[in-house]
């Protein structure tokens, strides 16, 4: 058994490595996703906000060089809403954010208080643009490839609780039977 010592990492902020990027990226191009956003995406981030209650909502396709955002549903109401903090992208560093951890770990990722865990506290999008709550599920298709995730984050502490956890797993089912369904050759 070999010992890996630990990367420096800042503020205890470690991305964990994703081995499987390459074929990620090769299946996402195979579907044709991950490229550019797409409509029917956001409207499915909208629908999983209204859902949750949540002011972020994202449908994420993680890659090789970062993420993707494909589906984005974003406060309305400019950088007030957002408590000055500036307007979310499409595109994003790896080391940003929680779904990396979703991707590798395998399955749903609850932090009600990013604060409560010194691991995610220094994360780049608390202080960049103010996420306080994250709740998020992987797309795992019929291949067991895990395709990126479904999520949703708040600007304070938010208790998702059992409800929460099993809406974005939902969520997360069904967006893969339809993004797979999509593909599906007539």
């Amino acid at each position: 058994m070999s010992y890996d010592p630990p990367r420096p990492a800042g503020r205890l902020l470690l991305t964990p490595e994703d081995k499987e990027a390459p074929a990620r990226t090769r299946r996402l191009r195979r579907l044709g996703l991950g490229e550019r956003p797409e409509p029917a995406l956001d409207a499915f981030a909208d629908r999983l906000a209204e859902l949750t209650g949540a002011p972020y909502a994202m449908v994420n396709f993680p890659d090789a060089e970062g993420q993707f955002l494909a589906g984005l549903h974003t406060p309305a109401g400019g950088s007030a809403a957002r408590g000055g903090k500036p307007e979310l992208g499409r595109r994003l560093p790896r080391e940003y954010g929680y779904c990396p951890h979703v991707v590798v770990r395998r399955k749903a990722l609850v932090l009600e208080d990013v604060g409560d865990y010194p691991r995610f506290a220094g994360n780049p999008v608390v202080d960049e643009y103010g996420i306080r709550s994250y709740l998020g599920a992987p797309l795992i298709d019929t291949t067991g490839m895990v395709l990126g995730t479904v999520c949703v984050a708040a600007l304070a502490p938010r208790t998702w609780g059992k409800a929460g956890l099993e809406t974005i797993k939902a969520t997360a089912a069904d967006l893969v039977v339809r993004l797979e369904t999509r593909a599906a050759p007539p």
